[in-house]
């Protein structure tokens, strides 16, 4: 396991927001991060989709997971900025947040995530995310 996934996966398993959703994240390589959950009726609105607010939850954390694989060692990361566009319902089995690091400064990391509704094996795009990250210096 390459160290950027070791330092992922420990900020990962302190995330106890991401353990409520019940999700798992997958490290593909420095700078690309996938998070993914499963439906469960309590994260729904009144229409029975999945709330906005746990989609963009894991479009967030994906992209703060590939900009902390890109950062510094001994850096932190924390969300500065960023703009979500819902696309369509958040309706299928599991959800998964693609993020991947657009350009990587000394301070701050661009990041653009996609989530897609799974459905057996089909996916449909439901949100998409631009987001800018900031690296936090060691303390």
């Amino acid at each position: 396991m390459e160290d950027f996934e070791r330092r992922v996966r420990a900020s990962f398993a302190q995330q106890r927001f991401m353990e409520t959703l019940g999700a798992t994240i997958h490290v593909s390589s420095a700078g690309k991060v996938e998070i993914e959950f499963a439906f469960h009726p309590t994260l729904t609105q009144q229409n029975g989709f999945v709330h906005a607010g746990a989609i963009t939850s894991i479009l967030d954390s994906a992209c703060g997971y590939a900009a902390l694989s890109v950062a510094p060692e001994g850096c932190d990361v924390l969300s500065a900025e960023f703009k979500v566009n819902l696309l369509a319902p958040a309706v299928g089995e599991r959800f998964v947040a693609r993020a991947n690091v657009k350009r990587a400064g000394k301070t701050l990391i661009v990041c653009a995530a996609d989530c897609f509704a799974r459905k057996g094996a089909d996916e449909k795009i439901v949100a998409t995310m631009l987001g800018t990250i900031m690296a936090l210096a060691p303390k």
